[in-house]
């Protein structure tokens, strides 16, 4: 059986796309910079091999691609650092081309489309990317396009909007979560009665895979849609009424995030991607379910209620006393 490499495993997207791949009985390779970090999550799956690559090495890319023939790429960088997105994916394009891995599928985000034309953008809707964020992922983007229509190497592109779920820190709804669970006042930024989509993460690896087996897939884009349209405002209704407590929130507008972002890099690099909360891109997802038949989205309602069990669940785990060794 075929081993899929996963590039940038330890992340959210791809523990998803590892479980999804270990459900279905398939090997699998764990690409990512620290060992002891790979062996921690993904160490007790007999079918995952774990591998170390150093990014800026051509050869290390090339070993870590090794004999496999389909490479998932997941690399994320610093919100600040994403001028690193094209440097990655054509030194990872080299490598896979000449250790003959036959297909790359690229998880990718809705920030090529730039400001959106439409109320919801299909893929034929125009990459004009607004923001320098946009511009380093749509040239990620067309180095993966330009292989594929050279004969080079088969590409595909899995679009997703904002996610959340179990392990997801990096989201609007994050410290929604955290403060709900807590009893506390949320502090998000706003606006939060926009509409906005969210796609619940532990649904991504099996639209992932799917895709990935697919040969009609190769040699374009598809977007995944969430869950529909909602807004941050009934969403943080929704996660505090589970959590049982009365919705509390302090909202940051672009102002406030300007201010925030002198000391938090972070926040610095969110003024320029402010657009999407006024100007959200909510993905029509309707080509992908052509293709696939089904995709299953979990409703927020549900997804929410497992957020919350596994933020209790984490937390309950910390502050557990450590075991103490029985004397000799």
């Amino acid at each position: 059986m075929e081993t899929v490499a996963l590039f940038g495993a330890s992340g959210v997207i791809g523990q998803g796309v590892a479980r999804t791949l270990q459900a279905q009985g398939r090997p699998y390779r764990v690409v990512g910079r620290s060992e002891a970090s790979l062996r921690r999550e993904f160490g007790a799956d007999p079918r995952a091999e774990v591998v170390t690559w150093n990014p800026e090495d051509p050869a290390s890319i090339r070993a870590a691609a090794r004999g496999v023939r389909t490479l998932i790429y997941m690399v994320g960088v610093n919100y600040w650092q994403f001028h690193l997105h094209p440097e990655l994916m054509r030194r990872t394009l080299d490598a896979a081309i000449a250790e003959g891995v036959e297909r790359v599928v690229l998880i990718g985000t809705v920030y090529p489309y730039g400001m959106p034309r439409t109320a919801t953008v299909v893929e034929s809707h125009p990459r004009e990317p607004n923001t320098y964020k946009g511009r380093m992922r749509k040239a990620q983007e067309d180095l993966l396009l330009e292989a594929d229509a050279a004969g080079r190497i088969k590409g595909t592109i899995l679009r997703l909007p904002d996610f959340y779920g179990p392990g997801v820190e990096r989201s609007f709804l994050y410290r929604a979560f955290v403060a709900a669970n807590q009893g506390k006042r949320a502090p998000l930024i706003g606006p939060l009665d926009t509409p906005h989509e969210f796609v619940f993460v532990n649904d991504v690896g099996p639209v992932v895979t799917a895709l990935m087996d697919e040969p009609r897939a190769y040699g374009r884009f598809w977007n995944l849609a969430g869950a529909g349209a909602t807004t941050q405002r009934q969403m943080v209704k929704e996660i505090y009424a589970q959590a049982g407590h009365t919705p509390r929130t302090m909202t940051m507008g672009k102002t406030l995030v300007r201010l925030a972002g002198l000391f938090d890099p972070f926040m610095k690099e969110l003024v320029e991607m402010y657009y999407l909360l006024t100007n959200p891109v909510l993905l029509d997802d309707s080509a992908l379910r052509g293709l696939l038949g089904t995709v299953h989205k979990t409703p927020y309602a549900e997804g929410i209620r497992q957020t919350l069990a596994a933020l209790r669940k984490e937390q309950e785990a910390k502050s557990r006393p450590a075991a103490v060794p029985a004397a000799t």
